[in-house]
Protein backbone atom coordinates (compact mmCIF):
# COMPACT_ATOMS: atom_id res chain seq x y z
CA UNK A 1 0.00 0.00 0.00
CA UNK A 2 1.45 3.40 -0.53
CA UNK A 3 1.74 5.98 1.85
CA UNK A 4 0.79 9.91 1.83
CA UNK A 5 1.97 12.31 4.04
CA UNK A 6 -0.55 15.28 5.00
CA UNK A 7 0.76 18.40 6.67
CA UNK A 8 -2.35 19.38 8.55
CA UNK A 9 -3.57 22.85 9.22
CA UNK A 10 -6.37 23.76 10.65
CA UNK A 11 -10.20 23.28 9.97
CA UNK A 12 -12.25 20.41 7.90
CA UNK A 13 -9.93 20.46 4.70
CA UNK A 14 -7.25 18.39 6.19
CA UNK A 15 -9.83 15.77 7.90
CA UNK A 16 -11.42 15.65 4.01
CA UNK A 17 -7.85 14.64 2.18
CA UNK A 18 -7.32 12.39 4.93
CA UNK A 19 -11.06 10.49 4.56
CA UNK A 20 -10.35 10.73 0.79
CA UNK A 21 -6.90 9.50 0.78
CA UNK A 22 -7.67 6.61 2.39
CA UNK A 23 -10.78 6.00 0.71
CA UNK A 24 -8.20 5.63 -2.05
CA UNK A 25 -6.36 3.18 -0.66
CA UNK A 26 -3.23 5.05 0.80
CA UNK A 27 -1.67 4.96 4.11
CA UNK A 28 -1.87 8.22 5.56
CA UNK A 29 1.03 9.59 7.98
CA UNK A 30 0.31 12.90 9.46
CA UNK A 31 1.79 15.65 11.01
CA UNK A 32 -0.52 17.90 12.80
CA UNK A 33 0.45 21.56 13.55
CA UNK A 34 0.03 21.74 16.81
CA UNK A 35 -0.57 25.44 16.63
CA UNK A 36 -3.36 24.74 13.96
CA UNK A 37 -4.66 21.21 13.58
CA UNK A 38 -8.09 20.05 15.28
CA UNK A 39 -7.52 16.92 17.94
CA UNK A 40 -9.73 15.06 15.94
CA UNK A 41 -7.02 14.28 13.09
CA UNK A 42 -6.31 11.57 15.50
CA UNK A 43 -9.74 10.03 14.93
CA UNK A 44 -9.62 9.19 11.30
CA UNK A 45 -7.44 6.31 10.82
CA UNK A 46 -4.69 7.43 9.95
CA UNK A 47 -1.82 5.37 9.80
CA UNK A 48 0.41 7.25 12.08
CA UNK A 49 -0.43 10.93 13.93
CA UNK A 50 2.68 13.37 14.89
CA UNK A 51 1.93 16.07 16.34
CA UNK A 52 4.94 18.74 15.37
CA UNK A 53 5.18 23.13 16.15
CA UNK A 54 5.26 25.05 13.46
CA UNK A 55 8.81 25.68 13.81
CA UNK A 56 9.70 21.75 13.77
CA UNK A 57 10.57 21.34 9.93
CA UNK A 58 13.54 19.33 10.34
CA UNK A 59 11.28 17.20 12.58
CA UNK A 60 8.88 16.99 9.75
CA UNK A 61 11.25 16.08 6.93
CA UNK A 62 13.06 13.51 9.39
CA UNK A 63 9.46 11.81 10.38
CA UNK A 64 8.25 11.67 7.17
CA UNK A 65 11.86 9.96 5.79
CA UNK A 66 11.78 7.56 8.71
CA UNK A 67 8.03 6.60 8.07
CA UNK A 68 8.75 5.62 4.22
CA UNK A 69 7.01 9.22 2.56
CA UNK A 70 7.91 10.49 -0.39
CA UNK A 71 4.70 12.53 -1.49
CA UNK A 72 2.82 14.76 0.42
CA UNK A 73 -0.49 16.86 0.54
CA UNK A 74 -0.50 20.39 2.61
CA UNK A 75 -4.26 20.97 3.53
CA UNK A 76 -5.87 23.09 6.08
CA UNK A 77 -4.98 26.63 6.86
CA UNK A 78 -1.76 28.15 8.76
CA UNK A 79 -2.40 31.54 9.51
CA UNK A 80 0.15 33.66 8.34
CA UNK A 81 0.39 35.98 11.15
CA UNK A 82 1.52 32.37 13.40
CA UNK A 83 4.65 32.47 11.58
CA UNK A 84 5.96 35.82 12.97
CA UNK A 85 4.39 35.24 15.83
CA UNK A 86 5.97 33.47 19.42
CA UNK A 87 7.31 30.16 17.86
CA UNK A 88 10.28 29.25 17.76
CA UNK A 89 11.85 28.07 14.30
CA UNK A 90 14.30 25.22 14.17
CA UNK A 91 17.73 26.29 12.77
CA UNK A 92 16.47 25.22 9.07
CA UNK A 93 13.28 27.14 8.99
CA UNK A 94 15.44 30.22 10.32
CA UNK A 95 17.22 30.03 7.53
CA UNK A 96 14.21 29.93 5.12
CA UNK A 97 13.38 32.80 6.90
CA UNK A 98 16.38 34.52 6.59
CA UNK A 99 16.90 33.91 2.79
CA UNK A 100 13.12 35.16 1.95
CA UNK A 101 13.14 38.94 0.29
CA UNK A 102 9.76 39.11 0.43
CA UNK A 103 7.83 37.02 3.48
CA UNK A 104 4.18 36.55 1.80
CA UNK A 105 2.55 33.33 1.95
CA UNK A 106 3.30 32.56 -2.26
CA UNK A 107 7.51 32.92 -1.05
CA UNK A 108 7.28 31.10 2.30
CA UNK A 109 5.31 28.02 1.11
CA UNK A 110 7.19 28.05 -2.35
CA UNK A 111 10.43 27.87 0.15
CA UNK A 112 8.86 25.01 2.11
CA UNK A 113 8.20 23.09 -0.96
CA UNK A 114 11.66 23.46 -2.58
CA UNK A 115 13.23 22.25 0.43
CA UNK A 116 11.09 19.36 0.94
CA UNK A 117 11.78 18.45 -2.61
CA UNK A 118 15.50 18.96 -2.02
CA UNK A 119 14.89 15.74 0.36
CA UNK A 120 12.67 13.73 -2.05
CA UNK A 121 9.21 14.63 -0.63
CA UNK A 122 7.24 15.77 -3.31
CA UNK A 123 4.09 17.95 -2.63
CA UNK A 124 0.81 17.36 -4.43
CA UNK A 125 -1.82 19.67 -5.44
CA UNK A 126 -3.81 19.83 -1.95
CA UNK A 127 -7.47 19.64 -3.98
CA UNK A 128 -6.69 16.27 -6.44
CA UNK A 129 -8.85 13.66 -3.82
CA UNK A 130 -11.41 16.46 -3.34
CA UNK A 131 -12.38 17.38 -7.14
CA UNK A 132 -16.27 17.02 -6.31
CA UNK A 133 -16.11 19.92 -3.77
CA UNK A 134 -14.50 22.61 -6.25
CA UNK A 135 -17.23 25.47 -7.01
CA UNK A 136 -18.77 25.60 -10.00
CA UNK A 137 -19.22 28.19 -12.59
CA UNK A 138 -22.57 29.69 -12.34
CA UNK A 139 -25.03 30.53 -9.20
CA UNK A 140 -24.92 27.41 -6.91
CA UNK A 141 -27.73 28.87 -4.50
CA UNK A 142 -31.47 29.25 -4.97
CA UNK A 143 -30.96 33.13 -4.73
CA UNK A 144 -29.00 34.88 -8.19
CA UNK A 145 -26.93 38.27 -7.65
CA UNK A 146 -28.80 41.55 -7.45
CA UNK A 147 -27.83 43.68 -10.45
CA UNK A 148 -26.18 45.85 -7.40
CA UNK A 149 -24.36 42.57 -5.82
CA UNK A 150 -23.05 42.16 -10.18
CA UNK A 151 -21.75 45.75 -9.68
CA UNK A 152 -19.84 45.29 -6.56
CA UNK A 153 -18.57 42.03 -7.59
CA UNK A 154 -17.08 43.29 -11.01
CA UNK A 155 -15.62 46.13 -8.61
CA UNK A 156 -14.54 44.01 -6.29
CA UNK A 157 -12.64 41.14 -8.29
CA UNK A 158 -10.78 44.22 -10.21
CA UNK A 159 -9.48 45.28 -6.90
CA UNK A 160 -9.03 41.74 -5.41
CA UNK A 161 -7.13 40.62 -8.69
CA UNK A 162 -4.49 43.45 -7.45
CA UNK A 163 -3.84 42.28 -3.91
CA UNK A 164 -3.82 39.17 -5.36
CA UNK A 165 -1.11 39.91 -7.64
CA UNK A 166 1.18 40.98 -4.71
CA UNK A 167 -0.17 38.47 -2.51
CA UNK A 168 -1.42 40.07 -0.23
CA UNK A 169 -4.68 38.42 0.26
CA UNK A 170 -7.70 36.70 -1.29
CA UNK A 171 -10.98 38.67 -0.05
CA UNK A 172 -12.43 42.21 -0.45
CA UNK A 173 -15.72 42.91 1.04
CA UNK A 174 -17.56 45.41 -1.29
CA UNK A 175 -20.64 47.99 -0.61
CA UNK A 176 -21.76 50.01 -3.20
CA UNK A 177 -19.05 49.64 -5.33
CA UNK A 178 -16.95 51.12 -2.31
CA UNK A 179 -14.34 48.73 -0.55
CA UNK A 180 -15.31 48.36 2.94
CA UNK A 181 -12.26 45.90 4.31
CA UNK A 182 -9.32 44.31 2.34
CA UNK A 183 -7.81 40.99 3.44
CA UNK A 184 -4.12 40.96 4.95
CA UNK A 185 -3.03 38.41 7.47
CA UNK A 186 -6.16 37.92 9.33
CA UNK A 187 -7.81 35.43 6.80
CA UNK A 188 -11.35 35.62 5.16
CA UNK A 189 -13.51 35.43 8.08
CA UNK A 190 -11.72 37.84 10.37
CA UNK A 191 -11.51 40.25 7.40
CA UNK A 192 -15.57 39.91 6.63
CA UNK A 193 -15.82 40.63 10.98
CA UNK A 194 -13.97 43.71 10.31
CA UNK A 195 -16.28 44.79 7.35
CA UNK A 196 -19.70 44.51 9.39
CA UNK A 197 -18.07 46.35 12.51
CA UNK A 198 -17.29 49.17 10.06
CA UNK A 199 -21.06 48.66 8.45
CA UNK A 200 -22.40 48.86 11.83
CA UNK A 201 -20.28 52.15 13.01
CA UNK A 202 -22.00 53.65 10.31
CA UNK A 203 -25.75 53.01 11.35
CA UNK A 204 -26.22 55.72 13.08
CA UNK A 205 -24.49 58.53 11.22
CA UNK A 206 -25.82 59.26 7.53
CA UNK A 207 -24.18 57.24 5.26
CA UNK A 208 -25.22 56.77 1.83
CA UNK A 209 -23.78 53.17 1.57
CA UNK A 210 -25.85 50.48 1.39
CA UNK A 211 -25.73 48.08 3.82
CA UNK A 212 -26.02 45.17 2.00
CA UNK A 213 -21.96 43.64 1.22
CA UNK A 214 -20.21 41.68 -1.20
CA UNK A 215 -17.72 39.17 -0.39
CA UNK A 216 -15.18 38.32 -3.29
CA UNK A 217 -12.46 36.11 -2.74
CA UNK A 218 -10.39 34.89 -5.93
CA UNK A 219 -8.13 32.66 -6.55
CA UNK A 220 -4.11 33.92 -7.14
CA UNK A 221 -2.55 34.84 -10.57
CA UNK A 222 -1.20 31.36 -11.54
CA UNK A 223 -2.71 30.26 -8.60
CA UNK A 224 -0.25 26.74 -7.37
CA UNK A 225 -2.94 24.40 -6.05
CA UNK A 226 -0.39 22.64 -3.89
CA UNK A 227 -1.39 24.85 -0.87
CA UNK A 228 -2.99 28.50 -0.14
CA UNK A 229 -6.32 27.13 -2.14
CA UNK A 230 -9.04 29.40 -1.08
CA UNK A 231 -12.07 27.76 1.20
CA UNK A 232 -15.26 28.39 2.53
CA UNK A 233 -16.98 26.61 5.23
CA UNK A 234 -19.95 27.27 7.13
CA UNK A 235 -17.89 29.33 9.79
CA UNK A 236 -17.95 31.72 6.77
CA UNK A 237 -21.17 32.09 6.06
CA UNK A 238 -22.53 31.98 9.32
CA UNK A 239 -19.67 35.48 9.35
CA UNK A 240 -21.45 37.01 6.50
CA UNK A 241 -25.20 36.63 7.74
CA UNK A 242 -24.25 37.88 11.22
CA UNK A 243 -21.93 40.80 9.38
CA UNK A 244 -25.17 41.66 7.02
CA UNK A 245 -23.29 40.25 3.81
CA UNK A 246 -25.70 38.89 1.03
CA UNK A 247 -23.63 37.80 -1.66
CA UNK A 248 -20.24 35.72 -1.81
CA UNK A 249 -18.24 35.63 -5.41
CA UNK A 250 -15.72 32.37 -5.97
CA UNK A 251 -13.48 31.71 -8.94
CA UNK A 252 -14.82 28.81 -10.14
CA UNK A 253 -12.25 25.11 -10.26
CA UNK A 254 -10.20 27.17 -7.87
CA UNK A 255 -12.18 27.73 -4.74
CA UNK A 256 -13.27 24.72 -2.34
CA UNK A 257 -16.58 24.54 -0.54
CA UNK A 258 -15.57 22.12 2.68
CA UNK A 259 -19.05 21.56 3.79
CA UNK A 260 -20.49 20.88 0.48
CA UNK A 261 -23.94 21.09 0.32
CA UNK A 262 -24.07 22.37 3.89
CA UNK A 263 -22.42 25.63 2.62
CA UNK A 264 -25.19 25.80 0.15
CA UNK A 265 -27.88 25.21 2.55
CA UNK A 266 -26.47 27.58 5.16
CA UNK A 267 -26.32 30.40 2.11
CA UNK A 268 -30.13 29.27 0.87
CA UNK A 269 -31.15 29.96 4.61
CA UNK A 270 -29.93 33.07 5.33
CA UNK A 271 -30.89 34.36 2.06
CA UNK A 272 -27.15 35.02 0.62
CA UNK A 273 -26.31 34.58 -3.20
CA UNK A 274 -23.30 32.31 -4.29
CA UNK A 275 -21.68 32.88 -7.92
CA UNK A 276 -18.55 31.05 -9.15
CA UNK A 277 -16.92 33.04 -12.61
CA UNK A 278 -13.75 31.11 -14.41
CA UNK A 279 -10.59 33.31 -12.78
CA UNK A 280 -9.52 35.27 -15.36
CA UNK A 281 -5.64 34.17 -16.54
Amino acid sequence: MQRLGLIAGNGKFPLLVLDAARAAGYEVVVVAIKEEAFPEIEDHGAASVHWLSLGDLSKLIETFKREGVRRAIMAGQVKHKQIFSAIRPDWRLAKLLLSLTTRNTDSLLGAVAKVLAEEGIELENSTGLLEPLLVKPGVSTRRAPSEEERKNIEYGRAVARQLARHDIGQTVVIADAACVAVEAMEGTDATIERAGQIMSSLRGAASTLSRALTVVKIAKPNQDMRFDVPVIGVKTIEVMQSAGATCLALDAAKCLLLDGEKVLEAANAAGIAIVADLAEL
